[in-house]
């Protein structure tokens, strides 16, 4: 890991992007294993991704029973708890990890070395999911997301993906960044599914077109 000197200005914030870069928390990491190039940064060029009738009807069906906000990352009792029960009932860390006090959310997802708001999905005043976003000055960048299991019939992560697309297309943004895809992952193979896109594979960003119908369902 890498800890900026000082803040990045957007406009350095996206080259770091562009150069394969994630954040955690105020530090700055790129994958690097001599044996081992599973790890693939993923990005979305948002102006050509067009949504599909599934995507559609998760937005809509989200949009009708919660309430969105946007505001600068905060940790508090409410935002840990939130995340512990994530984390735990969907096992996404393993079930031997450590959970998380104050300090180290704050240092996981609210300390930052360059501009980033969050997006707060609420039913009623219950708050049921967070997804923590960068912002450069081109791109956005999805740094993590979380959200009551009690609400998977939501597809909260799935919602809040085209919420950062729609949110990048309306700033006039040219990318999404999804962080790292791994094909062997079951909780990161998803974001293939978004396309087009496009993933940093042996230093050039390859493009993935959408599929079509017939790759989508092969005739035998």
């Amino acid at each position: 890991m890498r800890l900026p000197s000082r803040p990045l200005r957007p406009a350095e914030f996206d080259a770091r992007l562009a150069g394969g870069d994630r954040r955690h928390g105020a530090f700055l990491y790129r994958p690097s294993c001599p044996s081992c190039a599973a790890c693939e940064a993923i990005r979305i060029p948002v102006q050509e991704f067009a949504f599909t009738k599934s995507h559609r009807r998760v937005w809509n069906k989200a949009r009708r029973a919660l309430r969105v906000e946007v505001g600068q990352p905060i940790a508090d009792a409410r935002r840990l708890s939130l995340y512990e029960k994530h984390k735990r009932e969907r096992s996404l860390m393993g079930s031997s990890s450590e959970p998380l006090d104050l300090k180290g959310y704050e240092g996981f997802l609210v300390e930052r070395c360059c501009p980033s708001f969050e997006l707060r999905y609420f039913d009623g005043d219950t708050l049921v999911g967070v997804a923590i976003t960068d912002r450069g000055h081109d791109a956005l960048s999805a740094v993590y997301c979380f959200w009551d299991p009690e609400y998977a019939s939501l597809s909260l992560g799935t919602f809040s993906i085209l919420e950062q697309i729609r949110f990048s297309r309306e700033l006039g943004f040219t990318h999404l960044y999804l962080g790292l895809f791994i094909e062997e992952n079951a909780h990161m193979r998803y974001k293939a599914r978004f396309r087009p896109h496009e993933r940093l594979i042996d230093g050039q960003w390859r493009r993935f077109e959408r599929q079509s119908a017939q790759q989508r369902n092969p005739v035998e």
